[in-house]
């Protein structure tokens, strides 16, 4: 039964841990709800938020309106020759599918284990890492029209993937909500190691022909060795994207900076490492007030306790002048700032 509270605190609700409230909140289980839900005066009178697990989001201030966390569970797979269609409701945690995946050995995700967040913010966000994002292996989803209270569906040429952005984060922002998302998954594996750190771990771990397994847990790994646990202090993971530049640009960089780490990209730009650009400019581990950043991971942004929202956001603006002023590159952040 669908039910909407009043004066929630979202604390619980967002992995930066910052303590403000929601005029309304709601929790979602079903795309009924959903409907129920907007066919509510609440709904059609407040502005809306959608979170899942809150992984992707500082909180500045009270929000004044309606915040629905999906919470719609469930993971089916049917298989197609070679390929597994996989799908999972919006409220699945997403390292779940992924464990869920590499137990049924069902290849594809591996490299994206331990993200946090939900499955159904992973299409918006196209989140990645270690050399794979969530387009190598989306199939469909299923999204709620907030306007006409219709389910449609898209597919891959309709999301207008890019580094990390969608149709949801462009021309449909706020017009849908994800209600599922189905995987194209394989059942002969294509391990992808070509980050260094992998294979730095595999070899580490003495294995030579690893399976998806193995990969996930290398990765997993990795990700715990560098990046903070949400439960113990607060964060939202990357706080940053990763810049992609022009050529030209570049030259000029690296003109500079000739160690400036950086990688090629599809379309024939140069990315950078945020995370590296950040430390040069000697910000990793710096502590400031309440918040800083991580001691082995700049690019992540944390609440060391009692840190609200507008501090965290204040002090990532120095960051974003900083990285400026030194190497002339403009760092967008990646969490949604309300």
């Amino acid at each position: 039964m669908l039910q909407i509270q009043q004066n929630i605190s979202l604390k619980p609700y967002n992995t930066f841990g910052i303590d403000v409230k929601a005029t309304f909140f709601a929790e979602v289980f079903t795309e009924e709800d959903l409907k129920t839900l907007f066919e509510s005066e609440i709904s059609k009178s407040n502005k809306l938020f959608i979170i899942g697990g809150g992984s992707n989001v500082l909180f500045t201030q009270d929000y004044d309106g309606l915040i629905v966390k999906m919470s719609i569970q469930g993971i089916e797979s049917k298989s197609d020759g070679d390929t597994v269609k996989v799908t999972a409701g919006a409220g699945v945690i997403w390292d779940d599918l992924v464990n869920y995946c590499v137990a049924h050995h069902f290849a594809g995700v591996e490299n994206l284990s331990l993200i946090p967040g939900t499955v159904g913010a992973s299409p918006i966000q196209n989140i990645g890492a270690y050399g794979v994002e969530l387009k190598d292996v989306f199939e469909s989803c299923r999204a709620f029209e907030i306007k006409t209270g219709q389910i449609k569906t898209f597919t891959y040429s309709d999301c207008n993937f890019g580094y990390r952005e969608s149709i949801f984060k462009g021309d449909l922002r706020g017009q849908f909500i994800i209600t599922s998302v189905t995987f194209a998954l394989k059942t002969a594996a294509e391990i992808n190691t070509s980050y260094g750190a992998i294979e730095t771990e595999l070899h580490k771990r003495g294995i030579l022909n690893p399976d998806i397994a193995d990969v996930s847990a290398a990765v997993s790994h990795i990700r715990v060795s560098k990046l903070p646990d949400p439960s113990t202090i607060g964060n939202a993971g990357s706080f940053f994207k990763n810049p992609v530049i022009e050529k030209h640009e570049f030259a000029d960089v690296v003109a500079k900076h000739p160690d400036v780490v950086h990688y090629p990209t599809a379309d024939d730009k140069i990315k950078l490492a945020a995370g590296w650009l950040i430390e040069q400019c000697g910000w990793k581990g710096k502590i400031a007030g309440n918040t800083g950043t991580w001691k082995n991971q700049a690019l992540v942004l944390v609440n060391h306790g009692g840190a609200t929202g507008t501090e965290v956001f204040n002090f990532s603006e120095q960051i974003i002048d900083s990285v400026k002023s030194t190497f002339g590159v403009t760092l967008e952040r990646e969490v949604n700032i309300l």
